[in-house]
């Protein structure tokens, strides 16, 4: 993966991660196609935008990692 490729997923990952902690209620018909078997709840929401931005700061210290070499 390029390091433009990973920044691109750094900062999605982190838009959609913060954006669902601040306005659950905006995401909410986004989570419900995404979780399309399982009713969508805020404490769903909450639990992804976490993971989101769990996994942005884990592939931002990669592309750190890789810039470093």
């Amino acid at each position: 993966m390029s390091n433009l490729d990973l920044c691109v997923a750094v900062q999605f990952c982190l838009a959609f991660g913060v954006a669902g902690l601040f306005w659950p209620e905006k995401l909410m018909p986004f989570f419900e196609v995404l979780m399309f078997p399982w009713a969508a709840s805020y404490r769903g929401i909450r639990a992804n935008s976490i993971a989101l931005v769990a996994l942005s700061v884990l592939l931002f210290t990669r592309l750190l990692l890789t810039c470093l070499r």
